[in-house]
């Protein structure tokens, strides 16, 4: 395959439609298609003043990205921080992804180099404007130092010095190697917000462009001289081991060049993926099913709900409860939430090429330097042998998170003397992916004077902290998955909560976008709801009533009854159902308007967000990371469901696990708050907000009370009851 036939997959873009798009203003994003190595950071002839700026000669700038692009617009939100702090020409900046180093480029909110959890713009705030404000400083002591003037009489702009009183100017590029030579001012200050040149601009996104016209390099695209493609069958029980393979009928079929059995997978190595596909289906494979062979859904149900009915470690406890729990109106739910896939559009691929001494990936991970240790280990080489390509990714959703695709990856392209590209089948991707888990979530409530007097709350589920980052899993708390319950935005004297780990046999469990609010804001925005009815009260009144020591939130529950016409007459069965929630840092209340008909079936109307993420970045990113986390939400609120019978996923594509679809997607909109605050997580909060909304609006309509996703529409249909 030539790079032309690459782009050509993406030709049904090149007419009318993609002409709009590439009228608008755009920067490049520097990584042309078939690039066989990733562009190195040079910093020679640079002025290269810390890890995340370097600027030539010519002034081109060029901004070292510490998180990776999967479609949530982090490269343009990113290099607006570094650019406005730096005043930097706009014009002339360029994008990098940063190599795999934790020293340089770790998340701060992890400690390690990993894009996840929403918090790209929140933990890299502060020091991305100060790498920026110090690098302007040094530039501007550059400058002053040539004229012979004090600094404090400069100023920058677009990438110029400039000394007003004599009114002479000097770009960053005839700057760069003096500035160089500077001394690194301490504590610079940062600019001031109302100063604000870049940030709070709807600026268009950097990788937009590349995107529409087919030049974007994601992982799957790589293409190396002599590379080869590998299908991949894991074994379909979860644990099971391979047993025997007969490989006879494969290794006949035209452009198959290898079988590679692993211990709990088999490859085939083809010229091309349909070599590579047929062979495999050609191969006979005799599985090892082990132990997990008997397990289903119903046992891992029965399990975790065993595990709720013990107590939990106390993760947060506030007042009597006990006290508060026996006096008043008395309410009782338990809320549960299945295993769900992540299903990201480009398929789970990695591109290696090992040898005696070395290895090199080409891939779109979110944990960069994880996945460097992890093919250390596999290839057998020391860990400044392995080289990460950082491409874009076609969507992550958390299963980026992990590096099991690599490795897998390495240890079949060990096996030949050629880079081998390794796909997984969208089957293969979703029967053996790292699932949401399962959670279980109980809440025991009392109601004095039309108000909650009491709360308790409940998680079980399983800890993947625990297993993903140790050191955050203490006490036997984990932190992610009682995020939004220890954080509810409610004034509730009397709290208390506490957690179950509870591990699903078998299954492996990771995050999923939305993370620990998932299970939170759907239990405590769905109980909220019946606790009005109980009160007599309407929903969006009797939050408010509660939310007298939270103003953020205040705010945008008020602000969205207004524009989502809450209150105003609706056919009947079409109901309107609230949610607000802090996630995040952000504030978001959402209302979802939908109709039931009386089969049961959904038809979402229209949704309107009020969201207050303190100061938007980009606040058409914002509005598009709503519009999108809403739709995934949404998604799995009404099909998504990740069922297991004899130890096997029983889903297995788009057919059979669905998706929202363009024709079943309502209106949306979404306004965003004018903040001062510093920035919150915007890239999740939507998909916390939908699944709640949309039970509440079913209630609205129905009057049935769900406490189980996806929906069962046969609950929903005339004649029956939940």
């Amino acid at each position: 395959m030539n790079a032309h036939h690459s782009v050509s997959r993406r030709a049904l873009l090149t007419g009318g439609l993609a002409t709009g798009f590439l009228l608008a203003f755009h920067l490049p994003l520097r990584a042309a298609v078939n690039e066989p190595v990733q562009p190195k950071d040079v910093t020679d002839g640079k002025f290269a003043p810390n890890a995340f700026i370097r600027i030539d000669e010519t002034g081109r700038t060029v901004l070292m990205m510490p998180q990776v692009e999967m479609g949530q617009g982090v490269y343009t939100s990113i290099s607006m921080i570094i650019a406005e702090e730096l005043d930097a020409d706009w014009a002339k900046v360029e994008v990098l992804h940063a190599p795999p180093d934790d020293k340089l480029y770790a998340n701060p909110a992890f400690g390690l180099q990993a894009t996840g959890g929403s918090t790209s713009i929140r933990a890299w705030w502060k020091p991305l404007r100060a790498a920026g404000a110090t690098a302007r400083a040094m530039l501007v002591q550059a400058a002053a130092a040539q004229w012979g003037v004090d600094p404090a009489s400069c100023t920058a702009s677009k990438g110029e010095v400039i000394h007003a009183a004599s009114g002479r100017k000097l770009g960053y590029g005839a700057l760069a190697l003096a500035a160089q030579g500077q001394t690194p001012p301490k504590d610079v200050p940062v600019k001031d917000p109302k100063d604000f040149v870049l940030i709070g601009q709807p600026l268009k996104r950097l990788d937009t462009p590349d995107k529409v016209n087919g030049k974007a390099v994601y992982g799957i695209d790589a293409i190396l001289p002599g590379m080869k493609i590998a299908a991949i069958a894991n074994c379909p029980v979860f644990g099971g081991k391979v047993g025997k393979v007969d490989d006879s009928a494969a290794v006949k079929i035209a452009g198959v060049r290898k079988v590679v059995v692993l211990d709990d997978a088999a490859a085939v190595i083809g010229d091309h993926m349909w070599a590579a596909k047929k062979g495999l289906e050609a191969l006979k494979i005799e599985w090892n099913e082990g132990a997990n062979a008997g397990i289903s859904t119903r046992d891992i149900w029965q399990n975790l709900r065993d595990a709720s009915a013990k107590d939990g470690v106390v993760a947060k406890s506030t007042g009597d409860i006990a006290k508060a729990l026996a006096s008043g109106d008395k309410f009782e739910a338990a809320y549960e939430l299945p295993f769900l896939a992540h299903a990201s559009m480009e398929p789970i691929n990695a591109t290696v090429r090992v040898t005696k001494d070395s290895c090199e990936i080409w891939t779109g991970t979110q944990i960069m330097t994880r996945v460097q240790s992890e093919a250390a280990k596999a290839a057998g080489v020391p860990l400044d042998k392995v080289i990460v390509n950082q491409h874009l990714l076609g969507g992550g959703f958390g299963r980026k998170l992990e590096p099991d695709m690599v490795v897998a990856a390495v240890k079949i392209a060990r096996q030949v003397d050629y880079p081998v590209k390794v796909i997984w089948t969208r089957e293969e991707d979703i029967q053996h992916d790292v699932y949401r888990p399962v959670y279980r979530d109980q809440i025991s409530a009392s109601l004095v004077d039309g108000k909650v007097s009491g709360w308790k709350y409940k998680v079980a589920g399983s800890a993947v902290l625990a297993r993903w980052l140790p050191p955050a899993f203490q006490k036997g708390i984990d932190i992610d998955a009682i995020d939004a319950a220890v954080d509810a935005p409610y004034d509730f004297a009397n709290f208390h909560v506490e957690y179950v780990r509870a591990e699903p046999p078998a299954v492996p469990t990771g995050f999923w976008r939305g993370v620990g609010p998932n299970n939170n804001v759907f239990a405590v925005e769905c109980a909220m709801d019946e606790l009005a009815r109980k009160a007599g009260k309407d929903p969006v009144e009797f939050r408010k009533s509660m939310l007298t020591k939270n103003p953020r939130a205040l705010a945008v529950l008020d602000l969205v009854a207004e524009k989502s016409g809450w209150g105003q007459p609706l056919p009947p069965r079409v109901g309107r159902g609230v949610c607000v929630q802090p996630s995040f840092a952000s504030f978001l209340a959402t209302v979802v308007e939908a109709e039931i008909d009386e089969l049961g079936e959904i038809t979402l109307r229209r949704i309107t967000s009020v969201v207050d993420t303190g100061i938007a970045v980009n606040p058409d990113t914002v509005k598009a990371q709503i519009e999108g986390g809403l739709i995934f939400g949404l998604t799995a609120a009404l099909y998504g469901e990740i069922t297991i019978e004899k130890g096997r996923v029983q889903q297995s594509n788009f057919h059979d696990y669905r998706m929202l679809r363009i024709n079943e997607t309502p209106k949306i909109e979404v306004i965003v708050v004018k903040s001062g605050e510093a920035p919150g997580g915007i890239g999740e909060a939507g998909v916390n907000a939908g699944p709640p909304a949309l039970r509440n609006a079913i209630l609205a309509a129905t009057g049935v009370t769900l406490r189980r996703l996806p929906v069962d529409r046969k609950l929903l249909a005339v004649g029956k009851k939940a």
